[in-house]
């Protein structure tokens, strides 16, 4: 999608490096690379920041298309997204899909997340047509819960998992102006403010993103 170029790495303030790791986080050892997979800017800093220098993120080529999300679970979406980027460039490719899951809508907009107001929907437009969707539901029963699916997908054919879920709720107005997507009216149950009123440190502490990156990271 162009935001970054082939071939570079993704920092952790969102920009292109030349790869070489600050202060030296592992000594000696060379970062572990991985073909980022989301060409979505926001999402390719938020893992850059939870994993550190350990990994040397490559963006996705240019030439790379989005891959379409077929599945019918986080898992399988994931995993379409890391193999496609792994028999692109025959290198080891990390990709994730994450769902927000509201109890009073039955689990929606769960696997739909990202296009829950349409094909083409703008982070704005899924947020309005929650709020609207949630209209009238009183605040003790707002909960929701946020889950993503990370997966490496290495050539050969094997592939590494793990998941990440953090609770809350549901604000009945958006508010905050960091982070994206549900940021803005998701609440986490460890406070008061939604991640979109949280520093990137703050929600980086918490988040659904960055369990599961985490623990991915630790089975690298």
């Amino acid at each position: 999608m162009g935001e970054f170029q082939n071939s570079d790495c993704v920092s952790s303030d969102g920009a292109a490096s030349d790869g070489a790791s600050s202060d030296g986080d592992l000594g000696a050892s060379a970062a572990m690379k991985l073909v980022l997979a989301t060409a979505n800017p926001d999402k390719a800093r938020e893992i850059a920041e939870i994993l550190g220098t350990k990994f040397e993120l490559i963006a996705r080529p240019d030439h790379v298309g989005d891959v379409e999300e077929t599945g019918e679970t986080l898992l399988d979406n994931a995993r379409l997204k890391a193999v496609a980027l792994m028999e692109a460039t025959g290198m080891a490719a990390v990709a994730d899909d994450t769902g927000l899951e509201v109890v009073a809508l039955d689990g929606a907009p769960g696997v739909y997340s990202q296009r829950y107001a349409g094909e083409n929907a703008t982070y704005s437009d899924n947020v309005k047509k929650l709020l609207e969707a949630m209209d009238g539901v009183e605040k003790g029963k707002r909960g929701a819960r946020f889950r993503t699916v990370a997966l490496v997908a290495y050539p050969g054919g094997s592939e590494v998992w793990a998941e990440g879920e953090v609770t809350g709720t549901i604000s009945e107005a958006a508010r905050g102006s960091n982070g994206f997507g549900y940021d803005p009216v998701f609440v986490p149950e460890e406070g008061d403010r939604t991640f979109a009123e949280m520093t990137a440190e703050e929600k980086n502490r918490l988040s659904h993103r960055s369990r599961a990156f985490t623990s991915l990271a630790a089975k690298l």
